[in-house]
């Protein structure tokens, strides 16, 4: 069961909320019941949600829509409790794309503002005695829905500009450096800043707001995830998928039988095996696939009925850090070799780890 429902498509990307959203409503309902509110005011509250994850959906867009006219696809769109994401597929190296993507957010919601500054009544709440303000401004209703939206587009452009990586700020921050220090450098910097901002939020949130706290956690470990992830990619520059292969590995038949896998699996550390016929791959034998037909079935199941057939393969001179990208974007973690349509090797994750390892401690 997925734990998200598609809501719609637009310009081909998927829009999906995440069923931890709908906590955020009983957050809000219980928050507006507890200060004496009336159902009114829980109904106008509820629509002010609506609209505020309209405006941020707009947001996303923004950065999807932009990456899309360099060439870089969106997933997804999610909505979560905290605010939006946008599934780009990857970050382009080029620092000039990742900061015109990265400011295309804030820019939608400067301009939603502006649109919305001419009905928000500013002027109503200018100048007026703080005692009358606080009534006037005590709870969201007809009257002031607009001023609200208003304000909170500002600060939706305020927060993310911040220079908390990965955050919208964050990744401008990130470009700006990478013009001057090399993209790994600059990552690395962009980071640091991004998790120091996140212990401040941290801190502040656990005395003023828990989403606060939430967000500064999302916000460390995306820091140091993707600051892996870029000093990993700087130490396969240079390597090509060959210089990481498996060299050595087995091929069943499509009428082999599970049993067949399970002798290769103990006479080898092998764990996932290509199924080909004449050289023409048919498909993938995954372990967990084979497990859950051991459990169902028997060894005596042909591996043509268990194999997965949608699979991707890798070219022996590929960049290897294509290759790891494919492993990171896919839910796979095991990809045949191919040079000349012969296949010549296998890749997965525990190779290119190996491989990463030499590299880092023997400059291998």
């Amino acid at each position: 069961m997925s734990a998200s429902l598609g809501i719609g498509r637009f310009a081909g990307i998927k829009v999906q909320i995440h069923w931890t959203f709908w906590l955020l409503f009983v957050f809000v309902g219980v928050m507006v019941i507890s200060n004496n509110g009336s159902l009114n005011d829980v109904l106008w509250h509820f629509l002010f949600v609506f609209a505020l994850f309209f405006c941020v959906i707009l947001h996303e867009f923004g950065h999807a829509l932009t990456a899309k006219r360099f060439g870089v696809g969106t997933r997804s769109i999610t909505l979560l409790p905290i605010g939006g994401l946008a599934s780009l597929k990857e970050m382009p190296d080029n620092p000039k794309q990742e900061f015109l993507i990265a400011i295309a957010g804030p820019l939608v919601n400067i301009i939603i503002a502006l649109l919305l500054y001419p009905f928000a009544s500013l002027e109503t709440y200018m100048g007026q005695d703080p005692e009358v303000l606080q009534e006037q401004l005590s709870t969201i209703n007809a009257n002031n829905f607009l001023f609200y939206l208003f304000f909170v587009n500002i600060a939706l452009v305020l927060f993310n500009m911040l220079p908390a990586f990965p955050m919208d700020g964050g990744r401008v921050f990130r470009a700006i450096l990478s013009m001057k220090l090399g993209r790994i450098r600059a990552t690395g910097v962009a980071a640091s800043v991004g998790k120091f901002l996140a212990f401040l939020f941290f801190i502040f949130g656990l005395f003023y707001s828990v989403i606060l706290a939430v967000i500064a956690v999302f916000i460390y470990f995306g820091a140091h995830s993707e600051n892996i992830t870029v000093q990993q990619l700087g130490l396969l520059e240079g390597n090509k998928v060959r210089d990481a292969m498996i060299t050595k590995f087995s091929i069943l038949e499509p009428d082999s039988t599970l049993s067949d896998a399970v002798d290769k699996i103990l006479d080898t550390t092998e764990q996932n095996f290509i199924v080909a016929s004449n050289g023409d791959i048919k498909g993938i034998l995954y372990m967990d696939n084979l497990a859950r037909a051991l459990k169902q079935g028997g060894k005596d199941i042909p591996v043509k009925e268990v194999m997965d057939t949608s699979f991707e393969t890798l070219e022996a001179d590929k960049p290897l850090k294509d290759g790891y990208r494919n492993i990171q974007r896919g839910g796979k973690n095991f990809f045949p070799v191919l040079e000349n349509g012969d296949i010549v090797g296998v890749v997965d994750m525990n190779n290119i780890n190996e491989f990463l390892t030499l590299r880092a401690e023997y400059d291998y």
